[in-house]
């Protein structure tokens, strides 16, 4: 250290205590950086790289922003997942004695961003923690900094869930304690998340503690605790606005996994990885940013309470059948601004003069978003808008301080109205008149000397002159003027008049920059007061918005309000798939219906590549989601149960972060589903199976499908290409098998996306072949190939019954050909000549009679009997 300059030893000492993140270092106008900080700076942002003379024998690497413009630095770097320490003098360089002493005053990371573009509008900005706990549970806390809110709850000894609920959250950022399992930090990062590990051996911070009260359970107050203290320390200013910690249960909504909410689409589509395309892109008529984020919360946590989910349909109904009032609600919510941010840089201390004018105008449509809720005569409504709360004192302290239309900055006056302030007006009358005197002076001067071109200028280097130009020198009063400045073309004078007056009139004009930010000041801290209010005020707006948002979507599209069902029946008349029906436009979309009840609580569906089973499936689950968020549907009748949970298997994607095939993401899904669905679960499962070999791909679908009817339960939709489990319609009694139709024509298939009753015989896979233009060659050779497989007599694995009761008798081998005689791996089956054993193949069917199946799984049998068949074939 002794060997660099006293100012390169404070950076040292100061980035010593952020070694991992890059240190801004106010030199004057710049923000500088230096060593490893600014060559990596340097290559990030695209600024170049120099040195400078540190005291060592080599030069120190250094670059720099401007301060004025460093927040688009910043954010460039937040975005790329790095962290900031903004490092400020905290003296006037000028009254220093010997070195300005610096300090950092906030440690910016990509959770707790306040402001910028890097900030979405509509998008929540969660940073979380997580604490693990000797009994295997986990406590999960996060906080958005840019609107306060605070939620905190305890899940399971399962990971997992704590990974759902990252996802789910969409934080960027999780701190944890130094002592959490690597592993488990090493699973957090997979997602993308920045893991800050944190430790917090001390209580939580004084001014915190209430924000804990409402906390029953020491775990939860630890978890908390740990987040808000980092957030203290990190951020070191007033966090006024963060709200009492609530605390939740995953349990009080809908379930969705990760993968079904990735699979469904939800909230970004898979592909483009944006929201255009997905069920939140359809949904979104919200007029407010919070009330996009409120929109967002509720498409993540569909309600099960079904009071609270019919009276969000009632209001909806509310909406619907007023047409005019919700027109005018919605040209009235476009005047009103981000409440919650604006509350939060409030209490951050970051809010400006227009943010303040920002939020008197959002105010004062308060009393007009009443009226109009109260013209509807609706119980309900009017219960909305007694929450409804307009602070008209803030409204009032805002229109008698601040100007209309202020500037940005908040030292250069300009910002305080007249008649709010008596000093300030009596500095602005000084300010003002000396300016009248200072054009009066001008005016004189000119019919004194003659010279039409003199004029009275003001630099803020030289104060107030008065100007002549060369040509006219001849003309002034000798001894008159008093030499101040030469020029060119020019000389520049006082006069002992005209400094009196200078000192009078920038002494008035500093004493108001002073007090206008003085006041701002105070003007602040009391709308502060006020957060709460704002907070609770912005919470019945953003729902407001969400529930005509939801009305206008509705009539828009022609959606239907949902009946829902205690015996767990699913009715569902002209159903359409929302996002698709969008994207079709003017193309019409074939409605499709669906019916489950206790006897039918698993459809297996068949039909071709392409023909719309899979969009099927989607429209049931995102009918059940829009039910549950208080929607209405897209049908001309829905009648549906309150699921529980909701898991998918849709599509296919290699996880190659994690290092895990197609086949096997497809059999963790399955595995998540069949783990922990229940009865009350809708289960959605495309093409299993189809990532292995055909034997082992159908055989995994039949015993799991097998495990769903016997086991869980749940409401199941199985689509598959595996057209002989549509034989399971007669082993399994609430299994029925439906299909998507589809018909040839000229040797084209045309697909008519049409659900209909029983099974297909056809995949049309060749035909789906011709469609994406395969070289005529392959096609006509596939042809061939198939009708060669189509005419061989072929013997196949004969399907496994419900599993077996001690009571009943093992499975009789002598039924063998019987059973396979209804089952082909081809689309038409031929007939299957019954087998005439040898001597030694009937000492195998005595070695099988002589096995105990009745204690093997599904699975085990169909091997078995496996064997059995590649004997027969030998």
């Amino acid at each position: 250290m002794t060997a660099y300059t006293p100012m390169i030893q404070q950076y040292l000492s100061v980035k010593a205590d952020y070694p991992d993140a890059f240190l801004f270092f106010r030199l004057g106008d710049f923000y500088e950086m230096f060593f490893d900080d600014a060559i990596k700076a340097s290559q990030e942002l695209e600024i170049t790289l120099t040195g400078r003379d540190g005291g060592a024998e080599e030069r120190i690497p250094m670059c720099g922003v401007p301060y004025h413009s460093a927040s688009n630095y910043i954010e460039q770097l937040i975005s790329k997942g790095y962290k900031v320490a903004i490092c400020e003098q905290m003296e006037d360089p000028k009254k220093a004695k010997g070195m300005v002493k610096r300090e950092v005053i906030q440690l910016i990371t990509p959770g707790t961003m306040m402001e910028g573009k890097g900030l979405a509008e509509k998008e929540n900005n969660y940073i979380a923690s997580v604490t693990a706990f000797e009994d295997r549970t986990y406590g999960l806390a996060y906080t958005d900094i840019s609107t306060g809110e605070n939620r905190v709850t305890l899940l399971s000894n399962h990971f997992e869930e704590v990974l759902n609920e990252i996802a789910v959250l969409g934080a960027k950022e999780v701190v944890v304690a130094s002592d959490f399992p690597g592993e488990l930090q090493q699973k957090l990062r997979e997602r993308d998340v920045l893991v800050i590990s944190f430790e917090d051996n001390s209580s939580v911070e004084f001014q915190f503690a209430q924000l804990l009260e409402q906390l029953n359970q020491e775990k939860l107050k630890q978890t908390s605790a740990r987040l808000l203290n980092y957030l203290f320390r990190s951020q070191k200013r007033s966090l006024d606005h963060l709200q009492p910690v609530a605390t939740y249960q995953i349990h009080q909504y809908m379930k969705i996994d990760y993968y079904s909410k990735r699979n469904l689409e939800l909230t970004e589509t898979i592909r483009s990885k944006g929201k255009k395309g997905s069920l939140l892109w359809l949904l979104d008529e919200t007029i407010t940013a919070m009330g996009g984020r409120m929109l967002k919360h509720w498409i993540d946590r569909p309600l099960i309470d079904r009071e609270k989910i019919e009276h969000r349909h009632e209001l909806v109904a509310v909406f619907l059948n007023h047409y005019f009032e919700r027109q005018e609600l919605r040209d009235k919510l476009k005047e009103v601004y981000d409440l919650e941010r604006l509350a939060g840089r409030v209490a951050f201390g970051n809010v400006n003069a227009r943010d303040l004018v920002q939020l008197k105008r959002s105010l004062m449509q308060v009393p007009s978003l009443k009226q109009i809720l109260l013209n509807m005569k609706n119980e309900k409504m009017n219960e909305v808008a007694e929450g409804l709360d307009p602070c008209e004192e803030v409204t009032d302290l805002l229109e008698r301080a601040i100007v209309e239309n202020p500037p940005i900055s908040l030292k250069e006056g300009n910002i305080i109205c007249d008649g709010y302030n008596e000093q300030l007006d009596q500095y602005r009358d000084a300010s003002r008149n000396g300016k009248t005197w200072i054009a009066q002076l001008e005016r004189e001067e000119r019919e004194k000397t003659g010279i039409k071109s003199l004029k009275v200028g003001y630099n803020r280097v030289f104060g107030y002159y008065i100007e002549v130009t060369r040509a006219n020198l001849h003309l002034l009063e000798e001894g008159r003027y008093e030499r101040k400045q030469t020029l060119t073309n020019a000389e520049r004078f006082i006069t002992p008049e005209l400094k009196e007056k200078e000192a009078l009139i920038l002494q008035a004009e500093e004493k108001i920059s002073e007090l206008e930010y003085d006041l701002f000041t105070e003007i602040r801290e009391i709308v502060k007061e006020y957060i709460p209010r704002l907070q609770a005020l912005a919470k019945v707006v953003s729902e407001l918005d969400v529930l005509q948002c939801f009305a206008q979507v509705s009539e828009d599209r022609r959606y239907i309000k949902p009946q829902f069902s205690a015996e767990r029946r699913v009715v569902i008349k002209d159903g359409r798939h929302p996002v698709v029906e969008k994207v079709l436009n003017s193309q019409e979309y074939v409605p499709n219906d669906c019916y489950m009840d206790s006897e039918r609580e698993i459809l297996l569906i068949t039909g071709p590549n392409m023909s719309g089973k899979s969009t099927y499936m989607r429209q049931i689950a995102l009918m059940a989601i829009l039910a549950q968020i208080g929607c209405y549907v897209p049908a001309s009748e829905a009648v549906l149960p309150i699921f529980d949970q909701v898991f998918t298997r849709i599509g296919a994607a290699d996880d190659l972060i994690s290092g895990q095939s197609t086949f096997m993401v497809e059999m963790l899904e399955a595995k998540n589903a069949i783990a922990y669905a229940t009865q009350n679960s809708l289960i959605l499962f495309d093409e299993i199976g189809r990532g292995t070999s055909t034997y082992d791909g159908m055989a995994l679908a039949q015993a799991i499908i097998e495990y769903i009817h016997n086991r869980i339960g749940a409401k199941t939709l199985f689509s598959t290409h595996y057209h002989e489990l549509t034989v399971l319609e007669k082993e399994l009694s609430k299994l029925k098998n439906i299909h998507v139709s589809a018909i040839e024509h000229h040797g084209k298939v045309v697909f008519l996306h049409k659900i209909k009753q029983g099974p297909t015989d056809k995949s049309y896979g060749i035909h789906v072949a011709q469609l994406a233009d395969l070289p005529k060659e392959v096609i006509d050779r596939a042809n061939e190939i198939l009708s060669a497989l189509e005419q061989s007599p072929v013997e196949t694995v004969p399907t496994v019954k419900e599993a077996v009761k001690p009571s009943e008798p093992a499975v009789q081998v002598e039924n063998f050909s019987e059973q396979a005689a209804q089952l082909s791996f081809f689309d038409e089956p031929k007939e299957v000549k019954k087998p005439e054993f040898s001597s030694k193949e009937k000492k195998v069917l005595d070695k099988i009679r002589e096995l105990d199946l009745l204690d093997v799984t599904p699975l085990q049998a169909i091997n078995m009997l496996y064997e059995l068949h590649k004997k027969l074939k030998g």
